[in-house]
């Protein structure tokens, strides 16, 4: 879509969203509770309208506690607890409306923020849709460095951030830009390498291509128009904590332990806790029973000196929310 069109049909919208009392628009006709309720300010967000990012992204706000529907073909819906308009859109859209103000804030992946390179915030990563932009070219070929692309052709969706590559290696190669399918291109006769965004990898292999060059890790990422007025400027920061909750949630972990009561001091140490742990005495004398917790990423090493310091009946349980 040439990005005059999407210009036009982002002004069209904003029109249709916030219609001039001068000009009686639409919704200015209509009387009683309808009316009320258009007037009352939402926080319009924008997601993916389909596929794995969409999916994510729905799931957190629902575990935000925010409630919607969504149905075949929905674009548009409110949620039912929480002042949030949802719009589904493309992905590769969704900057360009944010910045205009169509949308408010927007969840998708950082690569195609800074590929589309809008005047728009980033405010949070979210922790999900994790991959990475690398440079992929035939695996019976020798990579010796950015020197192997130079005067080359390289398939991609991302030319700007490939071009910003280039520059930092001083590098000059012909880019052509494809909408999808890349990794073909190569196999194809249309490129010698591809520049492209990677998950697995698997799919680069199937097409006879090896990983060479990561670019760019990417994640989901929540951005935000920079010129929000207080109101809405609160409902993000509502929003936030939420987000913030759920994520501190998912990368902790809650372990209740027993130990003998000289090893208390010694697991404290292992386990400090958000500020200290709870220590109970149990019913056997001489024991207690601890609760703290621990981070995902640090699980294994910490139940492993747990262990070593006189620690038994550990349980480990997932939290569902966690506020700091």
């Amino acid at each position: 879509m040439l990005s005059g069109e999407i210009e036009m049909i982002c002004q069209c919208i904003k029109n249709i969203m916030n219609p001039s009392e001068k000009t009686g628009g639409f919704f200015s006709a209509i009387p009683g509770q309808i009316s009320k309720t258009w007037s009352m300010k939402k926080l319009r967000i924008a997601i993916q309208k389909t596929g794995r990012l969409s999916e994510n992204s729905q799931k957190l706000l629902e575990e935000c506690g925010i409630k919607f529907s969504n149905g075949a073909n929905v674009l548009k819906t409110s949620a039912v607890n929480f002042p949030v308009e949802i719009l589904f859109l493309r992905d590769d859209d969704i900057p360009q409306y944010v910045e205009q103000q169509v949308a408010d804030i927007g969840i998708l992946g950082e690569n195609m923020v800074l590929e589309k390179d809008k005047d728009v915030e980033i405010l949070e990563q979210l922790g999900f849709a994790h991959c990475r932009l690398s440079l992929a070219i035939p695996a019976q070929h020798d990579f010796t460095g950015p020197e192997y692309l130079m005067n080359r052709k390289i398939a991609t969706s991302y030319p700007k951030l490939l071009t910003d590559y280039l520059k930092e290696n001083n590098i000059t190669a012909e880019i052509e830009e494809l909408s999808g399918s890349v990794e073909i291109a190569p196999g194809i006769g249309l490129a010698d390498a591809v520049c492209d965004i990677v998950s697995s990898g698997s799919t680069l292999m199937t097409n006879g291509l090896k990983e060479v060059v990561t670019i760019l890790k990417s994640q989901a990422v929540l951005i935000a128009n920079k010129n929000l007025d207080p109101e809405r400027i609160g409902i993000v920061n509502k929003l936030l904590f939420r987000i913030r909750s759920v994520k501190n949630a998912k990368e902790n972990k809650y372990i209740l332990l027993n130990a003998p009561e000289p090893a208390i001091a010694e697991i404290c140490k292992i386990l400090p806790g958000m500020k200290s742990p709870t220590v109970l005495p149990l019913a056997e004398k001489g024991w207690c029973s601890l609760h703290s917790v621990v981070k995902e990423d640090e699980f294994w090493e910490r139940i492993s000196q747990l262990r070593e310091a006189g620690a038994e009946g550990i349980l480990v349980i997932p939290i569902e929310k966690m506020i700091l």
